[in-house]
């Protein structure tokens, strides 16, 4: 049991990459007070979770009551993601960052909730995590198995939180242009991640 958890461990860091979400939650989050990050944070993480734990134990059967295969996940995970790193590159963002700076200081709520999209979906519980989640339930059959796959799975899930929470303070310390600087670094990556997910769609609904 115990190597099925590191493995299962390792599976779920390299497909979910909590440190690499942690700088892209920053610069999608620049603009909110640390409050509402935080509150972000938590949120994101928690949905991911419902998203996560609902395609383990229901996936396989609500994929094919509904006809969808995983090739369309990825397809449209990557095409939104792409959208969200033009964005970033570009500072299409930063108008509307700066439109709201006066609102958010008498409503942190009124600053952009980047929690469920595309922090939560598709970013944390993406056609990846998704994607792998539902295989390693389908080859760990049984109670006990499972529950060592989803405690990995959890264990995951509470280091990309704390990430999330940590990679504002971060940010900050490095200042506005170094942040600058990240993020349209960060959303060249992304676009490249968009665009690999694409690929790896296309490749999969052609086979």
């Amino acid at each position: 049991m115990l190597e099925l958890y590191i493995s299962s461990l390792f599976t779920f860091f390299v497909v979910i990459d909590p440190p690499g979400c942690a700088p892209i939650y920053a610069g999608l989050s620049a603009g909110a007070t640390p409050r509402h990050r935080r509150a972000m944070a938590i949120r994101a993480v928690t949905v991911s979770a419902i998203i996560l734990f609902v395609f383990a134990l229901f996936g396989e059967a609500l994929l094919h009551g509904l006809g969808i295969e995983m090739a369309a996940f990825r397809i449209a995970g990557g095409i939104m993601l792409f959208l969200i790193a033009l964005e970033m590159v570009f500072e299409k963002r930063t108008q509307r960052r700066e439109d709201r700076a006066a609102k958010v200081a008498d409503d942190p709520h009124d600053a952009e909730d980047v929690s469920i999209f595309p922090m939560a979906m598709p970013m944390i519980a993406g056609p990846g995590s998704i994607a792998t989640v539902m295989l390693l339930m389908s080859r760990n059959q049984g109670w006990e198995r499972s529950a060592v796959v989803l405690a990995a799975m959890g264990t995951i899930l509470i280091l990309t939180l704390a990430a999330l929470l940590a990679a504002g303070p971060l940010m900050r310390l490095l200042g506005a242009k170094i942040e600058a600087v990240i993020t349209r670094l960060l959303g060249v990556l992304l676009a490249a991640l968009a665009v690999q997910f694409v690929i790896d769609g296309v490749t999969i609904a052609l086979r």
